[in-house]
């Protein structure tokens, strides 16, 4: 039997810590552009080299203490890393176009200001994209608890479970549901699981993998085929040859272990068995989580809500909004019925893990994602914002 123990992030737990009344602000705030919170550095290689590797001399993801490997505790080095910004800012042009490659990438026709692309540390690679991978069955998945975080794609009569503490060390994963090539995506930064249609329009299979840039704090991913670099919560090629092109998303959860199973007793586990060094039983990102500083900018920011809260983020064309799930009661299931962009839209909110769903109005299910609220903000400036109305409806059965 595989020993099977994640401790993930966040928790249920931590996540409910969120919605604390003195950070959240119903109504106001100015959308600013440039304007991020205090952020720590997007050049700090030689910082982060000697801060990110473990007693194996492995890199640990973007270079965040991981208390066997660092030899310093994480508020430490957030101090340490924000005196690195600062000098690196001093040293740098907003306006400086001058370097046409980052990280090996041909960034010439970038869609966004270069200055805007952020080396988060690991070079390409330095977080390894998973291919393939081994899964084992839900009752193998010893040590998993039930309100540690996954991520859970059920397609073609295949249901899979990613947890979170595998994905912070990937946050790629190459995969197949039945004959299908999907891309499963998680930026421990965004707090966004997305899951995308992998096969090209020739029908070969398109595989990513982690560039170690970032854009608006998010993971830029790369494509093995061109070394185009394509924006997660986007979901386009900001540069190289498939620039402009996009990719189609697919629903995914972020929930609990516990929901997931419930929902899909027969899923399918990552397995922790990578053939990588990796440490999955701990959190590099557990401070960054409950911390209301970023570690890299983003070009807009507003002040309405701690910049953590998880949203539920959804987009019909040019309409976007986002549902705080702190705007939800704290137990129980819960239905909202709305509008968005002229269509009908139903919400299925689950309090207790924290997620949430959205269907059209024939009861299919469409694409959304779970995120911080700067995240969805930076990449949706023009957003909505959930504030209670309509009001939810417990689901009838649920106690």
């Amino acid at each position: 039997m595989t020993n099977f123990k994640i401790v993930t992030t966040p928790t249920v737990a931590k996540l409910r810590a969120k919605r604390r009344p003195a950070v959240r602000v119903q109504t106001g705030g100015v959308a600013t552009e440039g304007s991020s919170p205090p952020v720590m550095p997007s050049a700090w290689s030689k910082l982060l080299l000697a801060a990110s590797r473990d007693r194996t001399g492995q890199h640990n993801p973007r270079g965040r203490n991981q208390r066997s490997g660092t030899g310093f505790p994480a508020s430490g080095f957030l101090a340490i890393a924000m005196l690195a910004f600062g000098l690196f800012a001093q040293g740098c042009s907003a306006g400086d176009t001058r370097v046409q490659t980052m990280n090996g990438f041909d960034v010439s026709n970038s869609t966004v200001p270069l200055n805007e692309i952020h080396r988060g540390g690991p070079p390409r690679d330095g977080i390894p994209a998973l291919t393939d991978p081994e899964f084992i069955a839900a009752d193998a998945a010893h040590g998993l608890r039930d309100d540690d975080r996954v991520l859970g794609v059920a397609r073609n009569g295949v249901a899979k479970a990613y947890p979170l503490g595998i994905m912070n060390y990937h946050e790629v994963v190459n995969d197949y549901f039945g004959a299908e090539p999907i891309a499963v995506t998680y930026c421990p930064l965004c707090f966004t699981g997305i899951a995308f249609q992998a096969a090209q329009p020739d029908g070969s299979r398109r595989t990513f993998g982690v560039s170690g840039l970032l854009y608006n704090s998010d993971v830029l991913l790369y494509d093995r085929q061109t070394d185009s670099l394509w924006s997660q919560i986007g979901a386009n090629a900001i540069s190289g040859p498939q620039r402009g092109d996009t990719l189609t998303m697919i629903p995914l959860a972020n929930t609990t272990w516990g929901a997931w199973r419930d929902e899909h007793p027969d899923t399918l586990v990552l397995s922790r068995n990578t053939a990588y060094s990796r440490n999955y039983d701990r959190d590099p990102y557990a401070a960054y989580a409950e911390d209301d500083a970023l570690m890299f900018p983003v070009r807009f920011r507003m002040q309405a809500m701690h910049p953590k809260t998880p949203v539920l983020g959804v987009r019909i064309g040019d309409h976007a909004r986002a549902y705080p799930l702190a705007e939800f009661p704290e137990t129980g299931r819960h239905r909202v019925e709305d509008t968005l962009g002229g269509e009908a839209i139903k919400l299925e909110i689950d309090a207790d893990a924290q997620t949430g769903r959205v269907f059209d109005s024939r009861g299919e299910e469409l694409p959304s994602m779970i995120a911080f609220w700067f995240a969805w903000f930076a990449f949706h400036p023009e957003t909505e914002r959930y504030t209670g109305e309509p009001p939810a409806d417990r689901i009838q059965g649920d106690t």
